[in-house]
């Protein structure tokens, strides 16, 4: 996956020789190459982050429930003989202010990387118009702006750069014949079609993806080029004698491409974990004025006279600390939320170029 790709089994793992190509010849969808399941997928990187923020709230709320209506003596007896309200939620208010305050320490270190003084934002600039040129030549025509766009444009090029080289091999097979030809015409033909379909599928995933959602780097995790540009290195060691100039040509101008999509990848990628962390630190600030509402109206007002009663045999008063206790948590469940996505992404991403990383977890 990301020159990219997941997190990895140790060298010495890996096998040597010849055998070793099947290593680098891995399924081409992030969800195969993980073997995972689609929930455990959804939950960690495509479900919306505040409705995952929500269950993991409710989750809590219900497992404090439980767990006040399973213990004796009852949560109501002890608020009437000492104060646990109190101590609770006088730690909860410590908390989400000490949270708060993280936030926007967060906040200012992903803020920090936009400032600097004129010159490093120049070379900023520089850099990144030098690689829009190198992309502008690849595909021949002007770098759109999208990063939808922009990531389809490299696929685009691969695609096409692919099937060139696949009817390059053909046309010349008509007037040369032999084993080594036969060899490299099957390599070339299953290896073209391979990148071909990875970019077309990956293209139809992008087309009207808008960036600051997730769409936009989650498609782009499904075209796999490491190995792909692993495999280009092998079929000129292996075909080196059969491949005319041409082909030579058509190979490197695809490992071009695939060398593009990396660092185009990555760039995309690392906005969106500055996107994400500045809404993460957002939401928290906005989510910590109504819990800390919540947990000062626990403190100073509720006590065991306060919400009578029995409901299914669960005393109100332990659905009400329980309810007040899982919103003060709130914010700390948007931060789990967030962090699993993005501690997820940069995991399948860790490696940038040939390098392909495994890990079942």
């Amino acid at each position: 996956m990301s020159g990219a790709t997941e997190p990895a089994s140790s060298a010495s793992d890996a096998p040597d020789g010849p055998d070793a190509e099947s290593d680098t010849d891995t399924a081409d969808t992030m969800r195969e190459r993980a073997g995972e399941n689609r929930l455990k997928l959804w939950l960690l990187l495509r479900a919306n982050r505040v409705l995952v923020a929500a269950v993991l709230t409710l989750a809590l709320f219900a497992a404090f429930v439980a767990a006040a209506a399973v213990f004796s003596p009852s949560l109501a007896e002890k608020v009437g003989s000492s104060d646990p309200i109190e101590t609770l939620f006088a730690s909860m208010i410590t908390v989400i202010v000490t949270g708060a305050t993280l936030v926007v320490t967060i906040g200012q270190l992903v803020l920090t990387q936009e400032n600097g003084p004129l010159g490093d934002q120049q070379e900023r600039m520089n850099d990144t118009l030098s690689v829009r040129s190198s992309v502008a030549e690849l595909t021949g025509s002007p770098v759109p702006t999208d990063p939808a766009t922009f990531l389809d444009a490299i696929l685009r090029s691969a695609s096409d750069r692919a099937r060139s080289l696949r009817e390059s091999v053909r046309e010349r097979d008509a007037d040369h014949s032999g084993s080594d030809r036969a060899a490299l015409r099957s390599d070339v033909d299953e290896f073209a079609a391979e990148i071909a379909e990875n970019a077309d599928t990956v293209r139809g995933q992008l087309d009207g993806a808008e960036f600051g959602s997730f769409d936009v780097v989650f498609a782009a995790l499904d075209f796999d080029y490491s190995p792909k540009i692993g495999r280009i290195e092998r079929i000129v060691d292996d075909h080196g004698d059969a491949l005319s100039d041409d082909e030579r040509d058509l190979l490197a101008g695809l490992r071009e491409s695939l060398s593009l999509f990396g660092p185009a990848r990555e760039h995309v990628k690392t906005l969106y974990f500055q996107w994400a962390l500045i809404d993460l630190s957002r939401l928290i600030l906005y989510a910590a004025i109504p819990a800390l509402v919540v947990a000062g109206l626990m403190l100073t007002v509720v006590d065991a006279g306060t919400f009578p009663g029995r409901t299914l045999g669960i005393d109100h008063v332990t659905l009400v600390v329980g309810a007040a206790f899982a919103v003060t948590l709130f914010p700390f469940t948007l931060f789990v939320s967030y962090v699993l996505r993005i501690l997820t992404l940069a995991k399948r991403t860790l490696a940038i170029g040939p390098l392909v990383l495994r890990d079942s977890e």
